[in-house]
């Protein structure tokens, strides 16, 4: 007889363990994950526990960093290709924050005419000629630095060579977002000297 309930995960975490860890690793705090997934702060807190217990890590901030790459990502097992040539690619995206998420979506779509991509939430995509423009809602609306994205064939090769040259992340590359394609959308996060914002972004087909 077939035992009731979720059979298990093929994987070390479960899906919903996952999408945690993603937001964790993308910086959020556990009542931004608990909106995003449409959760609880409990269940986040939840699955974090189990997280750490499973990996044997001490706390959220090594989880933060923790490099794992879920199994039915397209790069499962794919080591990176570490050598000294992995260069930084053209600007991918440039992010912005906003007052009204909303109003700044018409505002660039209908008055400056920029093509709109997507938008998911509070998050709105534009294109300006093959660079993206990401426009966010602050959740206090307060102004924030602009981010820059810069485009790499290989994230973990580059974010080891920059990690090698004594840029400090501030957490491990991480997978955002999967497009319907399959594409998967990842970033990983550092600052200047100055303390302003950059970032690394990789798209990866399956």
């Amino acid at each position: 007889m077939r035992k009731r309930g979720r059979p298990p995960a093929d994987d070390q975490l479960t899906p919903a363990e996952w999408r945690v860890v993603e937001g964790i690793r993308h910086g959020l705090s556990n009542p931004q994950i608990a909106r995003l997934l449409v959760v609880s702060v409990d269940a986040v807190k939840y699955h974090v526990a189990n997280v750490l217990t499973k990996l044997a890590l001490r706390d959220r901030r090594q989880l933060r960093h923790w490099a794992g790459v879920r199994r039915a990502s397209a790069l499962h097992r794919r080591s990176p290709a570490m050598t000294d040539n992995e260069t930084l690619g053209a600007i991918g995206q440039i992010a912005r924050t906003v007052r009204d998420a909303a109003a700044a979506e018409v505002w660039y779509r209908d008055v400056l005419g920029l093509p709109h991509l997507y938008t998911f939430g509070k998050l709105c995509f534009f294109d300006c000629a093959g660079t993206r423009l990401l426009l966010s809602e602050g959740e206090e609306g307060a102004a924030q630095a602009s981010i820059l994205y810069f485009r790499v064939a290989d994230i973990h090769a580059a974010h080891a060579r920059l990690t090698a040259h004594g840029v400090v992340f501030l957490g491990a590359p991480h997978m955002i977002h999967r497009h319907a394609d399959g594409v998967e959308e990842w970033m990983a996060f550092f600052n200047d000297p100055e303390q302003r914002p950059l970032a690394l972004m990789a798209q990866v087909k399956p």
